[in-house]
């Protein structure tokens, strides 16, 4: 079954995540989904791009057997791909995020234009807890709130709900669960109803050097982050449920 539908209808195209409860990213979700974004290039036809998600988490972030050393320089290569496409891609891009938003789930929903939540929603970059640290997050948090903010939600991993996102700067609207849905119909009916081609070129305006930025992050992390005894340990001890025992000072 696929992991990931796509839906046009009125100018909008919806890509959902589709592998409910947690909505898990492994590599071949990953490949899913940058096949279905990059159909999206070039489509006159659609105004505004949607990235919502079946099941009660946005999503639970990348699967973490996929983040050992074997097979990390493939993981960042497929996940890193969406994320290029995403800046690449000339449509509004809205995260329609129902529930939690954790590591890469919520790096994808940072990485979209606007994210419109639910009350239920919460947000997290909990990877230095396993021992490696965010990519995206690292670069887009710092340039959406104020940079100590930013330090803190990487270098901690703490949690933060829906209205604390919002308060930040993270989130543009928040509803209650029931309003939810007609919350991000409203939200994308404001950019349906503006022109399509200025829209765009205002967001190529703003995504301009975040793709060059990217490139520096991937090579600290796959050169220098995955060769420490932590981070391997970090990762194992998750896999294994017990607590890391680090080895670096």
């Amino acid at each position: 079954m696929s992991t990931i539908s796509l839906e046009k209808s009125n100018g909008i195209a919806r890509v959902t995540m589709n592998k409910p409860p947690l909505n898990v990213i492994d590599i071949a979700m990953m490949e899913e989904m940058n096949a279905a974004l990059k159909s999206l290039k070039g489509d006159r036809a659609v105004k505004v791009i949607v990235i919502a998600a079946a099941g009660k988490a946005f999503s639970a972030g990348v699967d973490i057997a996929d983040h050992t050393p074997d097979k990390v320089g493939m993981m960042i290569e497929k996940f890193h791909a969406i994320f290029h496409t995403l800046w690449s891609l000339e449509q509004p891009i809205v995260a329609a995020v129902q529930g939690a938003a954790l590591g890469g789930g919520c790096e994808v929903a940072l990485a979209c234009d606007f994210i419109v939540a639910s009350e239920r929603a919460k947000f997290a970059q909990p990877e230095i807890k396993v021992g490696v640290f965010a990519p995206i997050a690292t670069l887009v948090l710092p340039r959406l709130i104020a940079r100590n903010k930013a330090m803190e939600l990487l270098l901690t991993g703490d949690t933060i709900d829906a209205r604390e996102a919002e308060r930040l700067g993270l989130v543009n609207a928040v509803a209650p669960e029931a309003e939810f849905a007609a919350k991000v119909d409203a939200f994308v009916a404001r950019l349906t109803s503006l022109s399509g081609v200025v829209l765009q070129h205002a967001k190529r305006a703003v995504n301009l050097g975040l793709a060059q930025g990217l490139a520096a992050i991937e090579k600290s992390y796959l050169n220098d982050l995955m060769k420490t005894e932590d981070a391997v340990e970090g990762l194992n001890a998750f896999m294994e449920k017990r607590a890391p025992v680090w080895k670096e000072k």
